[in-house]
C-alpha cells in the first residue's frame, strides 16, 4: 500500500533543507527561521528539519523492507542491503563533513574543486545505472572510477585550522547521522518482524538514553566503540524509531479502525509535544546538544506533520499540489548532491547576486525559488534516467 503523505511529507522535507541549507548566502533574515546556537535555550525553523527528516527515514523503513521481501529476498539479503546501504551514507557524510573543515590553501587543488571531485564520485559510485541510457557496459567502469576519486580526495586532503589535519569521523554529517539512525533501526526492524510492542519498546530505550546522557549518568562508551556515540546517545536514532512506529500505528488502525489514524497520530504528536515542552526547564531546547525536549518537541511535530498530510493526502486525496516538488521525493539523494556542485562553483566564479536579492525578505524568496529550481532540475534529470539511489 503506497501513502501518498509519506512521499509528500519527504518532498517538503527535502525542499526545506534545501532551503534552510542556503541560509549562509542570507543577510538579514528573521532569527526564528535559523539555527539556534550550541548555547541557547531555543529552537529554530531550521532545528526542525533534520529530525523531520529521520522521522521520513522511520517511516519507509516497513515499505521498504516488505517491498523485498515480497520480491523473495531473505532476512540475509535485505541485512546485507542494510549494511551496505547504511555505509555508503556513511562514507558520503564522511567526506562532506570533512569538506567543512577543509583547508583551502593546503589541499592540492584547493577545497572548493575537491568537493566538486566529491561530488562527481558520488554521482558516478551511486548512480542507478541500470535505469540510465549508459550501455551496462559502462557501468562498472564508472563505479571504479568513483572510487579511484574518493580515495584520491582522502589521499590529497588536508584539514583543520593549518591544514595539518587528515579526514576524521567528526560528527559523521547529516548523512552520516541518517547511515547510524538508519542501520540500527532497519535492522532491528528486520530482526523483531516489525513487532509494534518491540519497537515501541526501543522507542522508549532511545529516549532514555537521551535523558541518562543529559543527567550525565550514562557510562562513558568503550573508546574502541566510540564510532558507535551516535547509536549510544538515543537522540538521532530515536526520530527514526518513531517513524517507524508511526508507520507500526498507521497498518494496524488501517485494518479495521482506519478512522482512528489520525486521532491516534495527533495524540502522540500532542503527548510528545507537551513532554518536549514540560522538561523544557530541566536541560533546555537544543538542537546541537541534542536535548530530551529538543527529542520530544521534534518527534511530536514529525507525528502531527503526518497526521495533517494525511489528511490531506490519502483522504482527501488533495495530491495535486505537490506535483512539482515529487522530484524531492523520489530521487531525494540526487536532490541533496546538487548544491554541492553550485556552491563550491559559486565559489570558484565569485558569483554573487546584488544585495537586494541576498536580503531579508526578497532573499528568503530567491532562496526558496532557487530550491526549487533545483527540484526541477532533479526531475528533469530523473526522466532522463540519471538517479542517484543507494
Amino acid at each position: 500500500m503506497r501513502i501518498a503523505s509519506i512521499d509528500i511529507l519527504r518532498a517538503l522535507t527535502m525542499l526545506l533543507m534545501i532551503w534552510v541549507n542556503d541560509f549562509f548566502t542570507l543577510i538579514d533574515i528573521p532569527k526564528w527561521l535559523t539555527h539556534a546556537s550550541a548555547t541557547e535555550d531555543y529552537m529554530g525553523f531550521s532545528d526542525v528539519i533534520f529530525p523531520l527528516f529521520l522521522f521520513i527515514v522511520g517511516l519507509s523503513i516497513p515499505f521498504a523492507i516488505e517491498q523485498r521481501q515480497k520480491k523473495g529476498s531473505s532476512s540475509g539479503l535485505i541485512a546485507k542491503h542494510i549494511i551496505i546501504r547504511s555505509i555508503s551514507l556513511l562514507i558520503i557524510g564522511v567526506f562532506m563533513v570533512n569538506y567543512e573543515t577543509a583547508h583551502h590553501e593546503s589541499i592540492l587543488i584547493g577545497k572548493y574543486f575537491w568537493c566538486i571531485l566529491m561530488a562527481i564520485a558520488v554521482a558516478l559510485i551511486w548512480m542507478n545505472w541500470k535505469r540510465s541510457p549508459i550501455p551496462e557496459k559502462w557501468h562498472k567502469g564508472f563505479q571504479l572510477f568513483g572510487f579511484l576519486i574518493l580515495i584520491f580526495l582522502a589521499l590529497i586532503y588536508k584539514g583543520g585550522a593549518d591544514g595539518s589535519d587528515w579526514m576524521t569521523t567528526q560528527w559523521w554529517g547529516i548523512l552520516g547521522l541518517i547511515g547510524w539512525a538508519y542501520l540500527i533501526n532497519a535492522l532491528v526492524y528486520l530482526l523483531t518482524k516489525g513487532n509494534l510492542i518491540l519497537m515501541i519498546g526501543l522507542l522508549v530505550i532511545f529516549n532514555g538514553l537521551a535523558v541518562i546522557v543529559h543527567l550525565d549518568a550514562l557510562p562513558a562508551i568503550n573508546s574502541k566503540l566510540s564510532f558507535l556515540s551516535t547509536i549510544y546517545t538515543g537522540t538521532i536514532p530515536a526520530f527514526t524509531t518513531a517513524g517507524i512506529v508511526a508507520t507500526l500505528i498507521f497498518r494496524k488502525l488501517a485494518i479495521n479502525h482506519a478512522k482512528w489514524i489520525f486521532a491516534s497520530l495527533i495524540i502522540i504528536g500532542l503527548l510528545n509535544l507537551g513532554y518536549g515542552l514540560l522538561t523544557r526547564p530541566i536541560w533546555g531546547i537544543s538542537k546541537i546538544q541534542g536535548t530530551p525536549s529538543w527529542l520530544g518537541i521534534c518527534t511530536g511535530i514529525s507525528f502531527l506533520s503526518f497526521a495533517l498530510l494525511y489528511v490531506l493526502a490519502d483522504i482527501k486525496k488533495q495530491t495535486h499540489w505537490a506535483k512539482i516538488i515529487a522530484p524531492a521525493g523520489t530521487a531525494t539523494l540526487t536532490c541533496y548532491m546538487i548544491p554541492y556542485f553550485i556552491y563550491p562553483l559559486r565559489e570558484i566564479t565569485s558569483f554573487r547576486f546584488p544585495d537586494v536579492l541576498n536580503t531579508s525578505i526578497i532573499g528568503l524568496i530567491v532562496s526558496i525559488g532557487f530550491a526549487l529550481l533545483i527540484v526541477l532540475f532533479t526531475g528533469w534529470l530523473e526522466k532522463k534516467g540519471y538517479k542517484l539511489k543507494l
